[in-house]
């Protein structure tokens, strides 16, 4: 396919094949063979995948300057972030996947603590394949981190952004070059700091609207990291290559918080069933370190033309320690509750995978692979309170036989699979897979123990269509087996209480349904998820994009949240309302995606000039789902919005160095019957990025921009049907401010 080559992008690549010294000297009317390519883009890499995948290299990691990853992908179509929680088609969770290099993230591992200048590009498969886990209903992020450079390459990049109280600082440092022997590196090395300030405020009716309470709060959060992904390749042949993958990050973390409580209206003359918190005036603070570290090696050979493998291996360990202590108080300030947790947790992962591929005559590529993972969890917490209100005050487990009882778990995943891609003529190429998958779970600790094995295969078609044999237009279609296994917090029966109502003691009370306590449940089965997608691409001349797709997800043994339950508990004193997490029978969702992208000349030949430097992008997701054992209307799946827009544009000054442009987000407000009894209302989204850039001098760049302008408050509503409680939290988001200069060496 020849796309339009602009007269940059022609100086920018040459290559010139020249006679050897033992070939005739050419006379002057031979003319020397020249031929003349053009970096590919993401819309060129998009299209010559086998799998529908979007890709987004550096021009889009580097647009905003952002300084966490999160903020990248919150403008890409299809994908939203949410308290640092990547949702794809409105799914978040073990719905979607994130794979560093092709690989499971680290325990603990947060979009955030990754800066984007440490990423070479980033890969959205909305459909699983046969050779990455099918953990992905709704679909699969793959951070490929920075690879050595082909020149040498020496980037400095300084930061300074603001959006609350005081600016924090950043800084980046990338250092990569070709050595002898065929030896290439590259170093990339980020220092952050943080600082966001929440207000936020809340009404609760509860106790059978008996007691209305009213806070509001804030909560300060501040920090550092520091992380680096150096990579070391080493080429030993013409076809056989070995490199080092080293993954790690440091961050300290810190908070402090005020809560104050107000008592609307409460019944006296019934304390036992209006119950009023422990503590009107509280404070927080929280102390705690997050580490990880891991590292891979990967080799590849070549054996002649037609066959490959591909051998990694990998290590890993992280953990984070904890400390926070709240300081709770009367209303007139003297002393009612102090409670202190304490813990920490620790993760050591080692991996193993290989590949085999092999040409079967002209149109088969076959491929047949093996991964073998495991991964362990030590952890221990402990929660003392000293209760002022006792005759004789003392420090105190909370959760007596619980506290500070030592918790691990080891998880032990394995997969078979093979694959076949098939160019059946001009016009079909398919892609057909199978993998079979195991997990196995098992813990040891207090009011923990249990294992779990679950096994799923996962068969897997991918279909692409060419209208004309010639042309750059596709019909993508998939039909595949996803699933989603229930993690270790959701199977440990360790309860989480709400200590607004006392566990033990003479101020024991029952807890209600808008607060009830959490308990695992060991019995949990993984869901199942049976797939179709179908999409339409037509690529357009000058790079331009428009997309049509639509998909549909049948799932089965839906894990969701069960209807609060009175029980009797060996953890209090009186009975407690208690929820735990169940396989339901089936739910369904289903969406349409449509995504446009180019220059505005080529899309709107008839209002831009064709040389306007104008680059316009737009997408608009249409979700709906329906959860079978929630009665409706709005039994859909959790947290999946009915819809979503993002819209945006670049423009490239002609007489100036200067680049600008904005992105928008959309999202509505809507409802979510959580269960029979519960229901959720999340208030509308909205947000604005922008940034301006300027081109200095040959090295040097300055980058303004901002991220999340215009946002209403955000926040949830949630009642309890049929009765007058309910549980209302707003907050008030905060833009982010940022300037950035970079120097190239």
């Amino acid at each position: 396919m020849l796309l339009l080559l602009s007269p940059a992008l022609v100086l920018a690549q040459q290559e010139v094949d020249r006679a050897s010294n033992n070939s005739p000297t050419p006379s002057n009317n031979q003319l020397e063979r020249v031929s003349v390519t053009r970096q590919q883009t993401d819309t060129d890499l998009r299209r010559r995948e086998p799998v529908a995948k979007q890709l987004y290299g550096r021009d889009e990691l580097d647009k905003y300057g952002d300084t966490q990853l999160s903020d990248v992908l919150k403008r890409l179509p299809g994908i939203n972030v949410s308290g640092g929680q990547l949702r794809m088609r409105g799914l978040g969770g073990a719905y979607t996947q994130i794979l560093v290099n092709g690989e499971p993230a680290p325990p603990g591992f947060s979009l955030d603590n990754l800066n984007p200048a440490q990423v070479e590009r980033l890969e959205v498969s909305k459909a699983p394949t046969a050779d990455q886990s099918a953990q992905a209903i709704a679909g699969t992020l793959n951070i490929i981190l920075k690879d050595a450079p082909r020149v040498v390459q020496k980037d400095l990049r300084l930061g300074m952004a603001y959006a609350s109280e005081k600016p924090v600082v950043n800084a980046g440092f990338t250092y990569g070059d070709r050595v002898v022997g065929g030896l290439g590196f590259v170093l990339p090395i980020n220092v952050q700091q943080w600082n966001f300030v929440n207000e936020n405020e809340g009404d609760r009716v509860r106790d059978h609207g008996l007691t209305g309470l009213r806070n509001s709060g804030r909560d300060r959060s501040f920090g550092q990291g520091f992380n680096m992904a150096p990579r070391l390749n080493w080429k030993l042949g013409d076809d056989e290559t070995l490199s080092v993958q080293g993954f790690f990050i440091q961050n300290r973390f810190r908070s402090e918080g005020s809560n104050t409580t107000e008592v609307l209206f409460a019944d006296p003359a019934t304390p036992s069933k209006s119950v009023l918190p422990p503590s009107l005036l509280d404070t927080t603070r929280n102390r705690g370190t997050f580490s990880a570290q891991r590292v891979n090696l990967q080799y590849n050979n070549r054996f002649g033309e037609d066959r490959r493998i591909e051998l990694r291996a990998g290590v890993g360990s992280g953990g984070a320690d904890f400390n926070s202590g709240f300081f709770g108080r009367n209303k007139d300030g003297t002393p009612a509750i102090d409670r202190l947790t304490t813990g920490e947790n620790r993760n050591r992962n080692t991996t193993l995978s290989g590949k085999y591929s092999q040409y079967a005559g002209d149109a088969h590529t076959v491929t047949t692979g093996a991964e073998l993972e495991r991964r362990t969890r030590d952890e221990s917490r402990r929660t003392q309170q000293f209760d002022y209100r006792k005759a004789n005050p003392k420090w105190e487990d909370l959760l007596t036989g619980v506290e500070g009882q030592p918790f691990d778990a080891t998880i032990t995943r394995s997969a078979l699979y093979v694959q076949d891609e098939w160019e059946i003529n001009p016009q079909w190429s398919a892609y057909a897979g199978v993998r079979h998958e195991q997990i196995k779970m098992a813990s040891e600790g207090a009011s923990s123990q249990f294992a779990s094995t679950s096994k799923v295969t996962t068969p897997l078609l991918h279909l692409n269509f060419k209208p004309d044999p010639k042309g750059r237009d596709l019909v993508r279609a998939s039909l595949t087996r996803s699933y989603k296994a229930a993690d270790v917090q959701q199977l440990i029966a360790r309860p989480t209480v709400n200590t607004d109502y006392e566990v033990r003691g003479p101020n024991a009370r029952i807890n209600t349904e808008l607060g009830p306590d959490r308990i695992g449940n060991p019995q949990l089965k993984p869901e199942l998820a049976t797939g179709l997608d179908v999409a339409y691409e037509k690529y357009l001349p000058a790079g331009g994009l428009i997309s049509v797709g639509v998909f549909h997800r049948r799932i089965t043994n839906l894990i969701r949240t069960d209807r609060p339950r009175l029980m009797t508990v060996d953890y209090a004193d009186t009975q407690r309302y208690v929820i735990t997490q169940v396989n339901l029978s089936k739910a369904t969702t289903q969406g349409l995606e449509l995504e446009v992208k180019g220059r505005a000349g080529e899309l709107f030949p008839s209002l831009f000039e064709p040389n306007t430097n104008l680059n316009l992008r737009a997408s608009l997701n249409l979700y709906r789902s329906t959860v079978a054992d929630i009665p409706g209307p709005d039994n859909r799946l959790e947290g999946q919005q009915p819809w979503q827009f993002n819209f945006g544009a670049d423009y490239r000054l002609k007489s100036l160095p200067i680049n600008m442009g904005f992105s928008a987000q959309i999202a509505p407000e809507f409802d979510v019957r959580q269960s029979v009894l519960q229901s959720q209302t999340s208030l509308a989204s909205r947000s604005l990025d922008a940034f301006a850039a300027m081109q200095v001098s040959k090295q040097d760049s300055v980058r303004v921009s901002v991220n999340g302008l215009f946002q209403p408050q955000q926040g949830t509503r949630v009642v309890i049907i049929g009765t007058p409680d309910y549980n209302l939290n707003r907050r008030d988001p905060v833009p982010w401010w940022a300037v950035n200069w970079e120097h190239k060496f």
